[in-house]
């Protein structure tokens, strides 16, 4: 038996043959073309088709993990349209007289490179997904069709690495399991995973090329495999695996119960979502509304800013279907890890200190005003809250409601109809924020704390930074000593506080919040009934059994 260790992205079991996913190497000419015209022609046709599989892998990514995995592939699909990256490759072609494969291969290693080389993590992640795209031309040029790699049978996938584009092509009917040798645990394709319940192991340095059709286990839980396992470790392991599957059975028969402890406390679950994509996975996991709904993707999903109209539709469509529901809907957070070319944004040496969110709504005042128009318009078709993020002081706060209010009085005067009495609230996600909230509770209805910046922020860490993970404490005491001021804080001005960053999936810390009075807690959907089960368990009467 060989062990292999690396990081764990899910805790799970997968149990199965291995198979090496290694694709063939490709030759690529570097002598001159005579025909640079038949190149350009043969690049434009590559690239074209590449937008298209961009936009089939976006539905198909869409309907199995939602659109916050999803929006990778918009992402895609605009950067085969960047100017200066077609540009690129256009003047290889022309200018050294050399084939579509190289000038592709050329200007995605260029492209890549410089991505690599700056200072922004967001932007070197970047470089990742050139080479995706870059890659995916070549594909289609060599006429090379990389979906036989998956094979026709189950299997635990081995590999280098795996693009986003490559996991969601899979077949996961097929897919047991995956395992490589490099990504990180932030990376897009560990995301999918985790979303698409996955068991994966990232950062294993010990893969075999032998290791090919042999027979073996992912542990998630204790982040290794196992190949070749002994009889009695195969048996034990899965065990294991059966009482996952049972514990998944369980969860379901939860569906339709109160988030009620055993004293008698109920506390609102809801989940966050990224657009209508994500109602569905809402429904199905019996979620008692949304607590954060992501409008930036609204935007990222653009080419230009989105019209009124345009927003309204977008926002209509989810708090319409989600009716009666509650969807807390966060106002634009574009900035930092989520840029678009259209607005301009300069580059800044530290976007997450930088221009974004309510920054930018609040110096940029018509572009704010077509947002919350359309949110107004929107709230009469459901049940509809407003948060703003990123609020730092108490002139920003009254700022930004001064502007909901400017719109609804012009909504108002032109006989546009809207919901009644609309919660306003404001997201906790700063140091600055928790110390000052008793004055911020006192001017709006909600609090709804942010805890992947909080944590950010209150740790100096920056999250995008895959070399700072050994110091990565979710759990760190400052980060829980201010979730409890924020709690008691806007409780002692009677306002409702919620979670909606990660840690509100976190059920080691579920009874922790429980016993700190939040009242609600947003994640994502497939961590409803887990969380709701622990809820259900905990007697708040009675001492913490915790250490």
């Amino acid at each position: 038996m060989q062990v292999g260790t690396g990081k764990s992205v899910l805790n799970g079991i997968a149990i199965g043959k291995l198979k090496i996913y290694k694709k063939k190497d490709t030759a690529i000419s570097t002598a001159p073309v005579a025909d640079t015209a038949a190149e350009l022609e043969r690049f434009e046709a590559a690239r074209q088709k590449a937008i298209e599989q961009q936009t089939a892998l976006y539905e198909k990514a869409l309907a199995e993990a939602g659109e916050d995995i999803a929006e990778v592939f918009n992402i895609h699909a605009m950067m085969l349209d960047d100017d200066d990256f077609v540009d690129a490759i256009k003047e290889i072609i022309n200018g050294q007289k050399m084939c579509a494969e190289y000038a592709v291969k050329t200007a995605g290693n260029n492209q890549a490179a410089v991505f690599s080389a700056m200072d922004d993590p967001y932007l070197q992640a970047r470089s990742a997904d050139v080479l995706d795209i870059a890659q995916a031309m070549l594909d289609i040029l060599q006429g090379v069709d990389n979906a036989s790699l998956q094979g026709t049978e189950p299997s635990i996938l081995v590999a280098e690495d795996l693009a986003p584009s490559e996991t969601v092509r899979m077949d996961k009917s097929l897919l047991l399991g995956f395992i490589t040798r490099e990504g990180s645990s932030n990376s897009h394709t560990a995301i999918l995973a985790r979303s698409m319940n996955i068991p994966a192991l990232i950062q294993c340095k010990d893969i075999q090329d032998d290791w090919d059709g042999k027979m073996a286990v992912v542990d998630g839980y204790n982040a290794c495999v196992y190949v070749d396992p002994t009889p009695d470790l195969l048996k034990s392991l899965k065990k294991r695996q059966q009482e996952d599957q049972k514990k998944q059975a369980l969860l379901q028969e939860l569906k339709g119960k109160p988030n009620t402890t055993l004293d008698g406390k109920t506390i609102d679950v809801f989940a966050n979502i990224g657009g209508m994509g994500d109602v569905g996975a809402v429904q199905q996991n019996d979620a008692g509304g949304v607590g954060l709904f992501r409008t930036e993707f609204v935007y990222l999903n653009c080419k230009d800013f989105p019209t009124e109209d345009y927003q309204f539709e977008a926002y209509k469509q989810v708090v319409e279907s989600l009716a009666p529901r509650k969807v807390v809907v966060r106002t634009c957070d574009i900035g930092a890890d989520k840029t678009v070319d259209y607005m301009k944004l300069d580059h800044e040496d530290n976007p997450a200190l930088g221009y974004r969110a309510i920054r930018i709504c609040l110096t940029r005042k018509d572009f704010f005003k077509t947002q919350l128009r359309a949110l107004l318009r929107a709230s009469a078709y459901g049940n509809m809250s407003i948060m703003f993020p990123m609020i730092t002081s108490l002139r920003e706060l009254q700022d930004a409601k001064a502007v909901l209010e400017e719109c609804r009085a012009e909504l108002a005067a032109e006989g546009v109809k809207m919901g009644q009495n609309i919660e306003v609230g404001t997201m906790i996600e700063t140091p600055a924020a928790v110390l000052i909230a008793d004055e911020l509770a006192a001017e709006c209805d909600f609090f709804s704390i942010g805890t992947n910046d909080l944590t950010q922020y209150t740790c100096a860490l920056d999250r995008q930074n895959a070399k700072l993970e050994p110091f990565f404490n979710p759990h760190h005491p400052a980060v829980l000593r201010a979730i409890k001021m924020t709690i008691e804080a806007g409780h002692r001005h009677g306002i409702w506080v919620g979670i909606c960053g990660e840690l509100g999936a976190d059920t080691a810390l579920t009874e922790t919040f429980l016993r700190m009075g939040v009242d609600e807690l947003s994640m994502n959907a497939k961590s409803i009934l887990p969380v709701r089960k622990i809820i259900r368990s905990v007697d708040l009467s009675k001492p913490s059994e915790k250490a």
